[in-house]
This record gives C-alpha cells, structure tokens and sequence, in this order.
C-alpha cells in the first residue's frame, strides 16, 4: 500500500482527501456514508457569527453537467456551533476544520477568538469567496488588501491553524493567494464556486431567486484546477484544491499540479458514500504505478516552468489525539 499521510503546515492528515464546506454538513450529519476515520479532515458548513436564515427559495439548481446554489451561509451561528456540533465532534477520528464566513473583517476576527480555545476544531477555513451573500460583490475574495486584512485580524485572534478559502472569480488568483500568505495564512483553498446562472426561456424566470449563484460540480474542474496551479505556483504555503472532482484520477491531478490535498464536495450530493472510497482508490492506482508515497507526485506537474516549490516533508507536529473507531 502507498503511504498517503501528507502535511498541512502544521498539521498531519492520514490521507488527502477531505470534505468541502457547505457538502457534508456542519459535522457528523454524514457518519453514516463516510466514517470520519475514512478521510483527512471534516470541514464545516460555514459558520457565521450570528443566525442566518439563508436566501430565498429556490436556491438549488441542478443543470445538464453540475449544480448551482444560493443557499446564503445558512446556519444557526457561532452560538449554537459552540454547544452542540464541537462537543459531537470532539471524539470523531479525524481533523475538524471549521469554515467561517462574515459581511466585515470585525466579525471574522470575532469569530476566530471564539473558536481559538476549543481544543476539538484543529483548524479554522477562512471563507473569502462565498457569491451568494451581499449580492455576489465579493468584497473579500476579490481585493487582495481588503483579504489580507481579514487574515491579519483572524492571525492576530487565534494560534490555529488558517485556512484561507479563495474565489476563482478573479483575473490573477495566485495575486490572491500572495496577499493571504504574507498577512499570515497557513495554507490556501483553491477554489469556491464560480459565479453562473440558468434561465427557463420559456417562462423566463431564473433557476435562482437571487438569479446569480455559486456553479460547481465536474465542468468546473479544468477551471478549479488552472487556479489551484496558478496558487502552488505563487506561494510556498499548501494549497488544497476544490472542484469538480469526483474521483481518484481527478484527485490526483490537483496533486500533480501542487496541491498538498483536495476537496470534495458537489459529487457527495450524487454519491454521498464517494468520499470514504477515495482514499482507497486512490491508494490502487498509485500502487498500480508503482508509486510508494503519494507526497512524490505532488508539484510533478511538467509545465516546462520549472519546479516552484518542493513537495513538503511530512511535518513533525501529529494531529491531536483522536478515538478510534
């Protein structure tokens, strides 16, 4: 069997194959197709400070080849996070990472110093690039000063780990992924949703309620994969790549292309037991290439432009203790 441990800054997952935010609920709602131990790391639906009710129905869309949303970071806040999904998730057999969202720089700092002393959340994902709230203005995800300002805030409120969660909607990402690195970022997310939309033309009305939405799923994937290149290629911190994967070849490719991990999150909504069989086929075909260690591959990509960064060494610092399954 190939190794599939891999670094994460600090942090030492089993295996690269992680949930995305916003697919696999807020923390164990997915047990039952995916045992946690299955996989590197359970991250959170987005948590904001305060409830959100969400946007308007209808905010799902299926189209011909993915999906789009609007959902609008529903959640019922940090609040309710703290009292029952942390302590559910405290014993769970994997790395917790908690994804948090909000509408200023203040509440994102807010929210880190909530989060800092919980022992069970072993990282925190910065949500920079949700299109579904303030109008799809991506105030966060498209400014990199007003980006590095929220992670200096957040750097400055917690000692975890911080996860900077990016938007492909943007002409030069890897200017994006700088900005977060230099103000204190651990690693970069590559990428959330891309900004689309549907209409019916025969009544005229959009897919959406608010019109426009967050588009993922398997044609998204040459686009998520050109940004996480882009990224790797930037910045000497991980990036973990998101989108449009939905199986172990695809998930190797954003590791050839620099990726330390990946993330899986519209295919669960079609196989939602995908990704605890990831790891394993994952681990077949590199066996079938005779490959020992899956950290090997990761930057290997031949752009003819030369290596940008090494791939990482396996880190020194282990996950916290966990309870086996």
């Amino acid at each position: 069997m190939a190794s599939l441990r891999v670094p994460i800054g600090r942090l030492s997952l089993r295996n690269p194959v992680l949930s995305a935010s916003g697919t696999f609920g807020h923390g164990l709602e997915m047990a039952g197709f995916c045992p946690p131990s299955a996989i590197g790391a359970l991250v959170s639906k987005t948590v904001t400070l305060r409830p959100r009710p969400g946007n308007p129905l209808p905010r799902l869309c299926e189209t011909s080849g993915g999906l789009l949303n609007s959902i609008g970071l529903e959640n019922r806040g940090i609040d309710a996070y703290l009292r029952d999904v942390v302590p559910a998730v405290r014993g769970a057999d994997t790395l917790i990472v908690t994804n948090i969202g909000a509408e200023s720089p203040a509440d994102f700092a807010e929210l880190a110093e909530r989060l800092d002393g919980c022992d069970a959340i072993d990282a925190l994902e910065v949500n920079l690039s949700c299109p579904n709230v303030q109008g799809g203005k991506l105030p966060f995800g498209t400014d990199p000063a007003m980006a590095a300002r929220v992670i200096e805030l957040v750097r400055a409120r917690t000692s975890k780990p911080i996860w900077a969660k990016l938007s492909p909607n943007v002409a030069r990402i890897g200017e994006m992924a700088k900005a977060v690195e230099g103000a204190g970022a651990d690693a970069v997310t590559a990428v959330n949703t891309l900004l689309g939309m549907a209409i019916d033309w025969k009544s005229g009305k959009p897919g959406l309620a608010t019109v426009q939405g967050g588009y993922s799923g398997p044609p998204i994937k040459p686009i998520a994969l050109r940004c996480a290149w882009e990224c790797a290629r930037a910045v000497a911190i991980p990036v973990i790549g998101c989108g449009g994967i939905r199986c172990a070849s695809d998930a190797l490719e954003f590791l050839v292309a620099g990726c330390a991990a990946v993330q899986v999150g519209t295919w669960s909504f079609a196989d939602p037991g995908a990704l605890a069989r990831l790891p394993g086929e994952i681990d077949a075909l590199l066996d079938g290439a005779s490959i020992a260690d899956v950290r090997s591959i990761i930057g290997s990509v031949r752009d003819g432009l030369g290596p940008r960064h090494a791939a990482p060494s396996i880190a020194r610092a282990e996950p916290r203790p966990v309870a086996s399954t």
